[in-house]
């Protein structure tokens, strides 16, 4: 494939609700341009966007995937995006390499839950966007009803291209240029059109609702023209950039500038290796240069460069300013760095990826295999850096974070398949604490002879609630006990922190003050005075009324609002409160709440089916609070039944 200058460039990322027809719309376009000989089928698992071997088992697309397309001298980079709201990871990297995004929207089935999604994705990106209403074909859809509802639902920068007198107005409200022409001559050139509609579309002022039948090939031509002749390209846009002193540059898609590229996307396949997509900022790449990792400080050997459409490759000789490449088997780099020369010491700035809502304990099934589980799961982070997986040092768990139970499902999937890691679901423990309510004054001796020099340490201890987490005071008079072995009296407190003796939880909160004791100046060591300590604490801890606490998060919810009180009342259910709330601009309410952490487990996919999908939420630590008595007994059963074990 030849390369294309910025201004022969379309960048086009397809969003909608899942089965809304993107993957199909994708392969009209290849057999409109003679790429392929006859239409694909997603049912069939042979299309050219969905090739993985696991989303042809799905039904559905899973991972981000590159399909361009020649047409009419102009190339366009159309970028598929997955539909389900799981992998919205993957469409916030896809927005970062585009100048317009396509929402299609199935006209049998109007406007779905994932085209409000894909609205606010761009909204939320600031991205360009039109409409494309696909599957026309269908009996008794209302095309035009589809069309006025879009409007009503997204406003008056929406306009049909057949709304001939829409479409003037539109194009005219951009510029104070196009409405002096408008005015004066009452229409425009077919070019004045067209870059009006560019330009309204950059700025925002302009959706265009396209329309087709992908199964049967009808508007498929028409759209790829329009395509061409009204969407904004790479020349007129400027990326942004930072400094190394973080200041703020633009960056235009000159092909004679500075080489540099945005890694939008990373795939790690266990036998092709990683490649990585990249965004051509600016320049001119080939295959051999060596490029600078700003981000991690390295450099960079562009051993293979090459174009992909879907799983197949092709030569990239010369890859300029604003066109879209892989890079194969890239040693440092990951999605959201930047390459360019070394001194060039410039950044473009991460990708946003969502906060996980979504907490899942898992185990290795083959003991032992925790280190292969660790690397195989970092491949997957690269390829979708909305995952992650972290160990909790508390409850010395391994914890996958993700976005919901899909997306989960499929990242349990891929270990085994492409990896040979197979794991299973467990539990996911809460790292409870414990602290004390009272005050205790107890004694710990230790005393011990072994024949020679024996064991001797004694100390006398108060113990009290502390805002601090661990609070060590020493009042002694009269040399009661050494200053030498002060210190050894702390490390044994504070190893006796770790496990508590309610249910074996780490303690907090509490003030120990040792203010007298005795020893023996023979027998008495740092080692007698720490086990000393250590039965102090077990005494005092149990004397000093001890709770257990729990971890309280707070939660911001997006909700519609015919949903607010089903929310509402779900929260009340899950031991929760809704503190207060704020109207959305256009419609709808963040809930600000808290609950306990254990009554979350659930929380993405309950929301889900509460609201019909439509609504979401992010959610932090707060605090910690006392258990509730009847559940704080439960919880203390549990953990005696499970140490009798």
């Amino acid at each position: 494939m030849k390369g294309y200058t910025a201004e022969k460039i379309r960048n086009i990322c397809l969003l909608g609700h899942g089965g809304c027809g993107k993957t199909t719309f994708l392969e009209a376009a290849l057999l409109e341009t003679g790429v392929i000989k006859r239409l694909g089928k997603v049912e069939d698992g042979s299309t050219v966007s969905d090739y993985d071997k696991m989303e042809i088992e799905k039904g559905y697309s899973i991972n981000t995937t590159m399909v361009p397309v020649e047409y009419n001298g102009v190339k366009i980079n159309f970028i598929d995006t997955p539909g389900y709201f799981d992998f919205h990871g993957e469409v916030d990297g896809a927005l970062r390499a585009i100048e317009a995004a396509a929402i299609l929207v199935d006209a049998s089935a109007g406007v779905q839950v994932g085209t409000e999604k894909a609205w606010e994705a761009c909204i939320n990106h600031n991205t360009p966007r039109f409409f494309i209403i696909t599957k026309t074909d269908k009996d008794n859809v209302d095309v035009a009803k589809v069309k006025a509802d879009l409007k009503e639902k997204f406003g008056i920068a929406v306009v049909a291209l057949d709304d001939e007198e829409g479409m003037n107005e539109a194009v005219a409200e951009v510029n104070e240029e196009l409405m002096d022409i408008y005015f004066s001559e009452g229409s425009f050139t077919p070019e004045q059109f067209n870059r009006g509609v560019a330009q309204g579309i950059l700025q925002g002022d302009v959706c265009p609702v396209f329309e087709c039948s992908a199964v049967k090939g009808t508007g498929i031509k028409e759209v790829l023209t329009k395509m061409v002749d009204m969407l904004p390209s790479p020349a007129m846009v400027e990326d942004t950039a930072f400094t190394e002193d973080g200041e703020k540059i633009s960056v235009p898609a000159d092909k004679n500038a500075t080489p540099e590229c945005f890694i939008f996307k990373t795939l790690a396949d266990p036998f092709l290796g990683k490649i990585s997509f990249a965004k051509v900022m600016s320049g001119t790449i080939k295959a051999g240069m060596v490029l600078h990792n700003q981000n991690q400080e390295k450099d960079e050997k562009l051993a293979s460069v090459f174009f992909l459409r879907g799983k197949n490759q092709g030569d990239a000789p010369e890859v300029y300013a604003g066109d879209i490449v892989a890079l194969g088997k890239l040693q440092f780099t990951k999605t959201g760095e930047t390459l360019t020369l070394k001194e060039n010491t410039i950044k473009f700035p991460p990708i946003p990826f969502p906060q996980p809502t979504l907490y899942q304990a898992i185990e290795a099934a083959d003991k032992g295999a925790d280190d292969k589980l660790s690397t195989a799961f970092a491949r997957l982070c690269e390829e979708d850096p909305s995952l992650e997986l972290k160990r909790d040092s508390e409850t010395h768990q391994t914890i996958v974070c993700a976005q919901g139970d899909i997306q989960l499902g499929i990242a349990l999937q891929k270990l085994k398949d492409k990896y040979g890691v197979s794991v299973v679901t467990v539990p996911r423990k809460v790292a409870y604490r414990e602290t004390i309510k009272g005050t205790s004054d107890v004694q710990g001796k230790f005393k011990k002879q072994t024949g020679g020099a024996g064991q001797y340490g004694d100390v006398h201890i108060r113990f009290s609630p502390s805002d601090k987490e661990f609070e060590f005071t020493e009042e002694l008079f009269g040399g009661s006990v050494p200053k030498q072995y002060v210190p050894a009296v702390e490390k044994g407190l504070l190893e006796c922190m770790d496990k508590g003796p309610l249910a074996g939880c780490k303690v907090v909160n509490v003030k120990a003050v040792l203010y007298d004791g005795s020893y023996h100046p023979v027998d008495s060591n740092e080692t007698a005075f720490k086990v000393a300590a250590g039965m102090a604490f077990k005494k005092g801890i149990v004397e000093a009324k001890p709770c257990l606490l729990e971890p309280i998060m707070k939660l911001d919810i997006d909700v519609p609002d015919d949903f607010v009180g089903a929310v509402m009342g779900d929260m009340n259910k899950r031991r929760g409160s809704v503190l207060g709330m704020d109207p959305k601009p256009n419609g709808g309410q963040v809930l600000h709440a808290e609950a306990p952490q254990v009554e979350l487990s659930d929380y993405t996919i309950q929301l889900r089916a509460m609201t019909q999908a439509r609504g979401s939420f992010t959610m932090e630590f707060d605090r910690y609070e006392e258990v509730p008595a009847m559940n704080a007994q439960k919880i203390i059963e549990a953990h005696k039944a499970e140490s009798e074990e």
